[in-house]
């Protein structure tokens, strides 16, 4: 596994001596419609639920009527919620305001150790009835081919004892998170693996470039093709779905990323263009190119990565398992409309500088030498 692929893992969000999971682990053992009927009243416990993803949950959560408790050591956004009940502690070390309390069901957002998430499943086995953690796609091993689903290789380590969450290990860590919440409360577990998630409130800016980008107009340096794939998943459909996971108490393994139908870079960067107003004009510029120039996939062109070798099926992975469970999609432009509005609303030190895609000197830069290479200077 290159160096590349190693960071790329970390950003992506991607079991030596256990056994991989079997078919009936990997069956879906809802018993409930995919209808809208009124849902249980649930009491759920939220792990984490103040960064990006917890956020919009809770929120749908209390929109659906359900109670929620939001444990964390109140460091980060300790303000958010503050209507709630918020059990103050740490994943390690010090769960002890969960002693004593039952709730129906627990949403594991921050779970990164293996050890961590065995130690929550294991105080909570017999206090929920269901436990519903947030893995990644990044715990795939590698994705050579296009299609592949819940039963293709997960990462490995080589020691499994490892906590240190880097770019060679975040993946087959989530990978043995999975493993051990699901060792623990066998049949109660709902391993999520989402892919690249986007929307208000991402403070990575892997997608946020796009439309923020496209929005200021001009000449944008867009990568290799409009026809190379891409897929992402909108925070509140993935928030929507998980809450539906808990309604309807659908377990087992499922990826959750999107849409239903193939999305296109040509088609994202139109959906950013459309959600703007702006008058981008799209300089599609080869990956040889690209690569000559050391801009690099996924970091400098965000959601983009070539399709070959390890990569060729990373922006296909299937989702149909999910789909039949109710996983729905809403539009890119709403997406797109979504996160630049957003943005707009930031503070301006924050709408300075954007976290990822490549900065704007470079990019005048790599534009400049493809037209000159053109002939067109």
């Amino acid at each position: 596994m290159n160096e590349q692929r190693r960071r790329f893992l970390l950003t992506a969000a991607g079991l030596a001596a256990a056994a991989p999971f079997s078919a009936a682990m990997l069956a879906s053992r809802s018993a409930f419609a995919l209808d809208d009927a009124p849902p249980r009243k649930l009491r759920v416990l939220m792990l984490g639920g103040t960064g990006f993803l917890g956020p919009h949950t809770v929120e749908y959560a209390m929109k659906r009527g359900h109670t929620v408790t939001l444990f964390n050591r109140g460091r980060t956004r300790p303000h958010l919620f503050e209507e709630l009940e918020q059990l103050r502690g740490d994943r390690d070390g010090d769960l002890d305001a969960l002693k004593g309390r039952e709730w129906d069901v627990v949403v594991d957002t921050s779970g990164y150790v293996p050890r961590i998430v065995r130690d929550s499943a294991t105080l909570l086995k017999d206090a929920v009835g269901q436990y519903i953690f947030i893995s990644s796609v990044s715990a795939y091993a590698s994705f050579p081919e296009r299609g592949m689903d819940e039963t293709a290789p997960v990462g490995t380590l080589i020691d499994e004892t490892i906590e240190e969450v880097n770019g060679h290990t975040f993946g087959p860590l989530k990978a043995l998170c999975e493993q051990a919440a699901e060792e623990v409360m066998p049949g109660r577990v709902t391993n999520i693996r989402p892919g690249l998630i986007v929307g208000p409130g991402d403070n990575t800016d892997r997608f946020t470039y796009w439309p923020v980008r496209v929005s200021r107009g001009g000449e944008v340096l867009a990568p290799n093709s409009p026809e190379d794939e891409t897929q992402l998943i909108d925070v509140h459909d993935l928030a929507e779905w998980i809450i539906h996971c808990a309604e309807r108490r659908v377990t087992g393994l499922y990826n959750a990323t999107g849409p239903n139908e193939a999305l296109t870079m040509g088609a994202m960067l139109e959906a950013c263009r459309r959600a703007s107003g702006s008058d981008a004009r799209f300089t599609w510029v080869s990956k040889e190119f690209l690569s000559g120039f050391r801009v690099g996939p996924w970091s400098d062109m965000p959601c983009w990565i070539p399709a070959e070798g390890d990569y060729t099926g990373f922006a296909s992975v299937s989702n149909a398992r999910a789909v039949r469970q109710g996983l729905t999609f809403r539009p890119i432009l709403d997406t797109c409309r979504a996160t630049l509005e957003w943005w707009n609303e930031q503070p301006e030190e924050r709408r300075a500088r954007l976290r990822a895609g490549i900065n704007p000197d470079r990019e005048r830069e790599v534009l400049a030498a493809y037209a000159e290479a053109k002939g067109e200077s």
